[in-house]
């Protein structure tokens, strides 16, 4: 259990999260397909049971996002280079948890695992261009914006969209966010 900030908390992924993962998908369905083209195929608890399976059995590092009982959401690393020292972050949050900052100092947390414990010198996060909410939560952090990926990402509606590329590395991570 990680605390990021009241009583938000970080979890690492669990087999027990499956249901509430999925429900709360299945909720959001229509907001949360516009920028995360997984929730399409998100039909039935087992697509989200064997993505929680193959994130265990791989070693992934995801985590879900808790306030006291109530799930907001995952964030993770992806990508992980351990050659390079190098990793993505990935995540999501339910629409009814937006806008609190959540996101934000929860990226903050794996930044401080990422620059400490993991050992890492760079790590990215891909956002769609025109997701300006998800976008605001890396330029908050101080990353830098590298460039657009065209065409980066699939979404739901068979269209590709272009990504906005952020990276910070270790030496320029600062601890400082409140």
């Amino acid at each position: 259990m990680i605390p990021v900030k009241d009583a938000v908390y970080l979890y690492p992924l669990s087999i027990e999260d499956v249901l509430i993962i999925y429900k709360t998908i299945d909720r959001e369905r229509d907001y949360l397909r516009e920028w995360l083209p997984f929730v399409d195929e998100t039909t039935h608890i087992d697509f989200t049971r064997a993505y929680v399976q193959n994130v265990l059995d791989t070693n992934q590092i995801q985590y879900s996002i808790y306030e006291g009982k109530t799930f907001m959401g995952l964030i993770g690393f992806s990508h992980m280079d351990k050659a390079d020292k190098k990793a993505e972050i990935g995540y999501w949050i339910s629409e009814r948890q937006q806008g609190r900052g959540i996101v934000t100092h929860s990226v903050k947390k794996l930044l401080e695992i990422a620059f400490s414990e993991l050992e890492l010198n760079s790590v990215r996060i891909k956002v769609a261009v025109g997701n300006e909410k998800s976008q605001k939560i890396p330029e908050r952090l101080n990353f830098k914006q590298e460039g657009i990926e065209r065409e980066g990402l699939l979404l739901a509606t068979k269209e590709f969209t272009d990504l906005a590329v952020y990276s910070m590395l270790k030496r320029e991570y600062v601890n400082d966010l409140e």
